[in-house]
C-alpha cells in the first residue's frame, strides 16, 4: 500500500508540499492542521455559537463563540439546562421538539429566538439542535448552534411592512386590515373574564365625498396629500377613542376608502360615537399644497358579538350601511338595520328573479271596475298586476314595479300586461254582445315611453287582440306626464292620434302644472285618493272643507279641457255622494269592489256592483 498521508477528514489528501507546519485562519485564531484531528479543537475555534448538551438537556461544553455571544464565563454555563439558555422553554411546541430531539426520536429541531447579545444588543437567533455521533462525543449528546439572523429578519419584516401598508397614508392597508380582522374575529377578547361571554366588534368603513373632484380638478398628488391629512385625522380620532380599549385600528382600503376597526368594542354607542366625532374632525378645511379644501365622509357603523361573526358577513353589513349613507344623503353616518338589510336582501332577491319571472309566466292580472257615478254602472276596469311569487306569495305591483322599471324589465312586463289585458277586454265584449263594451285602463311606466316603441306595440296588439283603440286607456303619473317634451309627448300624440285615450293618474299629488293640460293629448283626470279620504263623514269624521273646494275646482277646471274625471280610493257611499253632485264621472275603490278576477269582471257586466 501506499504512504499516502491521509487530510484532516481521514480519507487520502494531496500535500502539495504542504507540511505538518502549513496553518488554516479560523476565526483569527491559527491552529495547526494536525491539530484539527481532535474535533474539540474545530469545535473551539469555530465562528459558529454552538454547545454540547447531554441527554437531560444540560450544557456540557460551549465554545468561546457561544462564550462571547452571552457574555459568560464557559465555567458558569457548564451544568446548566441549555434550554434557559436560548429559550426553548418559552412554547410548548418547541419544547416538545427539543426533547424528542434529546430522547433520539425526532433529527433535528430548528427555530427562531429572540435573544440578547453580551453588549446589551438585542439580536434574532436560528438555533439549531442535531444529535451527535463519533468518538468521544459520550451517548445521547446534541449539538446546539446559534446562528444570527438579525439582517435577514429585519430584511424581511422591512418587506413585510411596505407589502401590510399604503405607501400614501402610511396606514395599514386592506391585507393587514383583513388579517387583523380574522385575528380578531377567531380570538375574540373575554369580556368578563369567563369563556362564556365573549367580546364584540365594530367596524366604521368609510370613503371621502368630494374626493373624485379634488382629483380631478387639482391632480393626483394634491388628492394623495389630501388624503394622508385624512389619514392623519382618522388616526387622531381612533386614539382618542381607542385609549380606554388598546387601540384601534385604521387603515386605508384602496382609493378614498377607511376603515376603522374597534376589536373590542364596548357597544353601539362606542361606533357611533367615534363616526361622529370623524366627521365632525374630516368637516374642518384641509390646507393642502397650497388649496383650502372642503370635504366629508359618509360612513356605514356596524356592532355586533365577535362570535359567530365572519369577516365576509361584517364587510358585507358594512358595505351596505356605507351605500345607505350616500343614499341619505351623504356626509353623515348611518347605522347597521337588520330589519332594512332584510328588506334590501328581499329587494335583490326580487331583481334576480323578475325577467326569468315573466317568461315564466308567474304574472297574473286582476281587474278593479270603473264605476258611473251618475248610475253607478261599471264603466269599465283597470287591470291590476300581481306576482305569484314562489317564495314571498303573491305580490302587490308596489313591490316589483320599482325594481322593474330601475332594470328595465318594466318594458318587457309591461308588454304582456299590455297584451294580456286587450285580449281580456275583448273576450269579455265578445262573450256579452248585447252589453256596453268596457273600457280597459292599463299602466304605463315612464321607462316605457323612453326604451321601447309604445305606439308600435300598442298598435300590433290592438290588431292582434280586434279590440278597438277607443277602448283601450293608457294611465301614466302625473310627475310622468308633466313637462314632456320630445320623444314622450310625440309618444303621447301618436297614441292618442291612434284614438287611444290618455289618463293621468294620482293627479294633485305632482307638479300640478294646470297650463300642460291643455298642450297634452290628455283624455281622463284621476284624482288622487288623498283628496276623496277627505270627504268621510261617516264614523265621527270630519269633512275637509279644503279638500271638497280643491276637487270641485278641479272637477270645473277639467270639464272646461273638456276631460273626463275618475275619482281613486272611494270607501264610502258619502263620499260617493258627495262626488256625484261635484260633478265627478267615475268612481274607483273599495266602495264598489276590489280588484277581481276576471270571472267576477263578467259577473257584473251591465249591472251595478254590490257595495264593498
Amino acid at each position: 500500500m501506499s504512504g499516502t498521508p491521509e487530510g484532516p477528514t481521514g480519507r487520502a489528501g494531496t500535500t502539495h508540499g504542504a507540511g505538518p507546519s502549513e496553518i488554516t485562519q479560523c476565526d483569527h485564531r491559527t491552529v495547526g492542521v494536525s491539530e484539527l484531528h481532535d474535533y474539540r479543537s474545530a469545535f473551539a475555534a469555530a465562528a459558529l455559537p454552538m454547545a454540547v448538551v447531554d441527554h437531560r438537556g444540560q450544557v456540557v461544553r460551549t465554545n468561546g463563540a457561544l462564550d462571547g455571544l452571552l457574555g459568560t464565563d464557559p465555567s458558569h454555563l457548564a451544568g446548566q439546562p441549555a434550554a434557559d439558555l436560548v429559550g426553548l422553554s418559552s412554547d410548548g411546541p418547541t419544547w416538545r421538539a427539543y426533547t424528542e430531539v434529546l430522547r433520539g426520536t425526532r433529527p433535528r429541531l430548528r427555530c427562531t429566538r429572540r435573544l440578547k447579545h453580551a453588549d446589551g444588543r438585542p439580536m434574532w437567533a436560528e438555533v439549531t439542535v442535531v444529535p451527535m455521533g463519533g468518538p468521544d462525543t459520550g451517548p445521547g449528546r446534541v449539538l446546539l448552534s446559534v446562528s444570527d439572523v438579525s439582517d435577514r429578519r429585519e430584511l424581511r419584516e422591512r418587506l413585510r411592512h411596505l407589502r401590510m401598508h399604503d405607501p400614501v397614508t402610511r396606514l395599514p392597508n386592506r391585507t393587514l386590515f383583513f388579517e387583523r380582522l380574522a385575528t380578531a374575529l377567531e380570538n375574540p377578547p373575554v369580556t368578563d373574564g369567563s369563556s362564556s361571554r365573549q367580546g364584540r366588534i365594530g367596524l366604521c368603513y368609510l370613503d371621502i365625498d368630494g374626493f373624485k373632484a379634488v382629483n380631478d380638478t387639482l391632480g393626483h398628488r394634491t388628492g394623495d396629500r389630501l388624503l394622508a391629512a385624512v389619514a392623519g385625522r382618522l388616526t387622531d380620532c381612533a386614539e382618542a377613542d381607542g385609549h380606554r380599549t388598546g387601540g384601534h385600528l385604521v387603515a386605508r382600503l384602496g382609493g378614498d376608502e377607511f376603515a376603522i376597526l374597534v376589536e373590542d368594542s364596548s357597544g353601539t354607542q362606542q361606533l357611533t360615537d367615534l363616526a361622529r366625532s370623524v366627521l365632525t374632525a374630516l368637516q374642518q378645511p384641509f390646507e393642502v399644497a397650497g388649496h383650502r379644501l372642503s370635504v366629508s365622509a359618509s360612513i356605514g357603523v356596524v356592532e355586533r358579538a365577535s362570535a359567530g361573526t365572519s369577516a365576509t358577513a361584517l364587510m358585507q353589513a358594512a358595505d351596505t350601511t356605507l351605500y345607505w349613507a350616500k343614499a341619505d344623503g351623504r356626509s353623515r353616518w348611518t347605522l347597521f338595520d337588520p330589519e332594512r338589510n332584510a328588506h334590501r336582501m328581499t329587494r335583490q332577491a326580487l331583481s334576480s328573479t323578475l325577467r326569468p319571472a315573466v317568461e315564466r309566466g308567474e304574472f297574473t292580472l286582476e281587474y278593479q271596475p270603473l264605476v258611473g257615478m251618475a248610475d253607478e254602472v261599471v264603466r269599465g276596469v283597470e287591470a291590476l298586476v300581481r306576482w305569484n311569487h314562489p317564495r314571498f306569495g303573491l305580490l302587490a305591483p308596489s313591490r316589483f314595479v320599482p325594481i322593474a322599471e330601475e332594470d328595465g324589465t318594466i318594458v318587457q312586463l309591461g308588454r304582456w300586461v299590455l297584451r294580456t289585458a286587450c285580449l281580456q277586454a275583448r273576450r269579455w265584449q265578445l262573450e256579452h254582445p248585447g252589453e256596453p263594451a268596457l273600457f280597459i285602463s292599463v299602466n304605463v311606466a315612464v321607462r316605457q315611453l323612453w326604451d321601447s316603441d309604445l305606439v308600435a306595440d300598442v298598435a300590433q296588439i290592438l290588431a292582434e287582440t280586434g279590440l278597438e283603440p277607443g277602448l283601450l286607456q293608457l294611465e301614466l303619473t302625473e310627475s310622468a306626464v308633466m313637462g314632456s317634451s320630445g320623444r314622450p309627448l310625440r309618444v303621447l300624440q301618436a297614441l292618442s292620434d291612434m284614438g287611444v285615450r290618455i289618463a293621468i293618474d294620482d293627479f294633485g299629488t305632482g307638479y300640478s302644472n294646470l297650463a300642460y293640460l291643455s298642450r297634452l293629448p290628455v283624455s281622463v283626470l284621476k284624482l288622487d285618493g288623498s283628496f276623496v279620504r277627505g270627504f268621510r263623514y261617516e264614523e265621527g269624521a270630519h269633512p275637509s272643507p279644503a279638500d271638497e273646494t280643491i276637487v270641485e275646482a278641479m272637477v270645473q277646471l277639467a270639464h272646461r279641457l273638456g276631460l273626463t274625471v275618475t275619482a281613486e280610493c272611494v270607501e264610502t257611499s258619502g263620499q260617493a255622494e258627495r262626488l256625484r253632485r261635484i260633478g265627478c264621472d267615475t268612481g274607483q275603490g273599495w266602495l264598489y269592489s276590489r280588484a277581481v278576477a276576471p270571472e267576477r269582471i263578467a259577473e257584473l257586466i251591465g249591472t251595478r256592483p254590490p257595495e264593498g
